[in-house]
């Protein structure tokens, strides 16, 4: 087990250097840099020139990768051309709210998702079965902006039952049960639109599981035995058909990954998502590429923890 899990581990280095090289060019090629948009027309050309000298952009591409990594290795993402601040002070006010987001929208996505492909594939060809697949159709057609969109309208401007924008009612004073509760009522309604709508692939790979595995030969033999449906179901089917479903949630934490930008741009949640977006706008590079180098390295994390969970699961699959 250990030396699949240190193999696994070594291929992220490559995968990492890749990656960042790949996040760092791209934003080399975006057109513009920090500067512009944010001088008036009067300012001499030639001091911007001498501005873009002193900061470094006018040195090969090499080279400041290789400074933007120096100080990477250091915890040192730069300065936020924009907010003028320490980028990894601007990133830890916002990674906590993303975090607390991504924890709720994983709670009450298994908690929807778990209970209704059981039902499906205990009861397939039924009537309940057909409705919850009839649901997971319609999740997996409906895109998750269009459908966050209406939740927002329905019960943020229509029924007011939820906060339309920010991750905590002003003026409250951090760590008072005030704070705490209006913290879990403002990432609501964004947690679960997320979940009700991307449950879907959990909710029919555990219903394809369970239906599998009531045809095995172990369980007709123990239906042959005299078990009663309900030790069967139990101890033997949901036992078997639930393990396979912990092999994704490295994959779960991936698509939330994805999921996020959108979500937290639809519902003004001041998150990482929201943050690598407005530094698209304001052209803030070294937002931009700090952002994006973690939602990458949170995605191959989560590939890895899969990949672990899945070994742990089935052994076969693991590297002699």
């Amino acid at each position: 087990m250990w030396k699949f899990t240190l193999r696994r581990t070594l291929i992220m280095i490559p995968q990492l250097i890749v990656l960042s090289i790949l996040i760092f060019v791209l934003a080399q090629l975006m057109p513009g840099d920090a500067l512009s948009g944010q001088v008036g027309p009067d300012v001499d050309p030639k001091r911007l020139d001498e501005i873009r000298e002193q900061m470094g952009w006018n040195d090969p591409w090499h080279e400041q990768y290789g400074r933007w990594v120096g100080g990477i290795l250091q915890g040192d993402f730069g300065d936020s051309y924009r907010f003028k601040i320490p980028v990894s002070e601007l990133i830890g006010q916002r990674i906590v709210n993303s975090f607390w987001l991504s924890v709720a929208t994983l709670i009450l996505s298994y908690l929807i998702a778990i209970p209704l492909g059981i039902t499906s594939g205990r009861y397939n060809d039924s009537w309940r079965d057909q409705l919850i697949t009839g649901y997971s159709y319609i999740g997996f057609a409906t895109p998750l902006f269009i459908f966050a969109l209406v939740m927002l309208w329905l019960f943020g401007f229509t029924l007011q039952w939820f906060p339309t924008s920010g991750s905590v009612t002003p003026g409250l004073e951090p760590g008072t049960f005030e704070y705490v509760m209006s913290k879990l009522y403002h990432l609501l309604l964004p947690a679960l639109s997320t979940a009700l709508i991307t449950t879907y692939g959990t909710i029919q790979y555990l219903r394809n599981e369970i239906v599998d595995t009531k045809q095995k030969d172990f369980i007709i033999t123990a239906r042959a035995k005299g078990a009663s449906e309900s030790r069967v179901y139990n101890r033997h089917i949901l036992r078997n058909s639930l393990l396979p479903i912990a092999a994704f949630f490295g994959f779960e934490i991936t698509n939330l990954i994805g999921g996020s930008i959108f979500i937290e741009n639809i519902f003004g949640y001041p998150g990482m998502g929201q943050l690598l977006v407005e530094s698209i706008t304001l052209r803030d590079y070294t937002v931009l590429t700090a952002t994006t180098l973690l939602f990458g390295v949170a995605s191959i994390l989560g590939a890895l923890l899969s990949d672990i969970i899945l070994s742990i699961v089935d052994p076969r699959i693991r590297i002699k």
